[in-house]
């Protein structure tokens, strides 16, 4: 087991450092309540460091690699908990150059490249439905799979494809690990499967590539948890999951291969908390 010691912990909050299915390695089986995540998405962005997730060499490969990590994140899990993944697709184009954002996008942040690996197999132009092909083989992998929620990107940046319908939606899915699980009906959105929620410019003009709004994160939160319980977030990035869980008096754990994430957590979204953000 990895005895690395956590790269920040107080009574709140607990960021771990590294490889994604390496630290829910060496978490205890039912610590968490509920998992609010949303994984780098299929070829679309570099996160800047070695062995990331979202840059294997194939969408097969991808969806393994996510089918082992949630496994392990079933089994840190309680029994009535559940887990929202919120996934966005990738177009294929199949003309050979590396992934990853060009020059361009770079300067416009938010746009990404469709894969461009050449010699996948499938049409060129073809949207590869990550989402559902991730969300298939959790199933198949013993998830329950509860629920696919639309969201609605109200106001999205705007897209260069100009001969298709431009993307507003993604999914979140909500996986349970047995039939019967912690549901509050009554929260805000837990009643419906359309979300429209603007995206959070505020992540991405502070350095972030691909913002999660905290809105999101605290509608699954408020739903699926109580007070006191633990949120688990094994892709904390700049820790909106973090931030949602703390103002809903939640317990937080997050996971990141990026140190510089999680220092940009503590400075800017856990330090309005009062807490004593001194690192481990």
């Amino acid at each position: 087991m990895n005895t690395t010691p956590p790269y920040y912990r107080d009574e709140q909050v607990t960021l771990l450092l590294g490889d994604a299915l390496e630290q829910l390695r060496t978490l205890p089986a039912g610590s968490v309540d509920c998992i609010v995540t949303s994984p780098p998405y299929y070829s679309l962005r570099d996160y800047g460091w070695d062995g990331q997730y979202g840059l294997e060499s194939s969408p097969a490969e991808y969806v393994e690699q996510m089918r082992a990590l949630f496994a392990e994140a079933r089994r840190v899990l309680t029994d009535d908990g559940t887990c929202w993944i919120n996934l966005g697709d990738t177009y294929y184009s199949a003309k050979g150059a590396s992934t990853g954002l060009d020059r361009r996008q770079k300067a416009r942040r938010g746009f990404a490249r469709p894969v461009d690996r050449s010699g996948l197999g499938y049409p060129r132009k073809s949207l590869l439905m990550i989402p559902a092909r991730v969300a298939i083989a959790l199933q198949e992998d013993g998830w329950t799979l509860r629920s696919e929620i639309i969201w609605d990107r109200v106001n999205p940046l705007p897209e260069v494809a100009s001969d298709r319908p431009a993307r507003r939606t993604e999914r979140l899915y909500i996986l349970a690990k047995q039939a019967r699980y912690h549901y509050d009906r009554s929260a805000p959105g837990a009643a419906i499967d359309l979300w429209q929620i603007e995206p959070d410019r505020s992540a991405a003009s502070a350095g972030h590539t691909a913002p999660f709004p905290i809105e999101l994160a605290a509608r699954c939160i408020e739903a699926a948890t109580q007070p006191g319980d633990t949120v688990l977030d094994p892709f904390s990035g700049s820790g909106t999951t973090g931030e949602a869980a703390l103002k809903l008096g939640r317990r937080y754990i997050g996971i990141d291969g990026n140190s510089a994430y999680h220092d940009q957590a503590l400075a800017q979204r856990f330090a309005q908390r009062g807490l004593d953000f001194t690192a481990a």
